[in-house]
């Protein structure tokens, strides 16, 4: 079994959950709930291993608040 980290943000527009894993191309989805949202990335990111091994890209490594005046 592999993990992938996903970053999930919500369209203020649509009010859209959008989900993406970062440095995997073509790893992204969007849904109308969280538990949609999972299962539409385990989908995608299921039908993209099954291509080929992905190279990621990039690693996620966190996030951080940044403040400006």
């Amino acid at each position: 079994m592999k993990n992938f980290t996903a970053v999930i943000e919500r369209d203020q527009e649509t009010g859209l959950y959008v989900g993406f894993v970062p440095g995997f191309p073509g790893a992204h989805a969007q849904a109308e709930s969280l538990d949609e949202l999972s299962a539409n990335l385990r989908e995608v990111i299921e039908m993209l291993l099954e291509d080929d091994q992905p190279r990621m890209e990039a690693e996620f490594v966190g996030t951080q608040q940044v403040s400006v005046s």
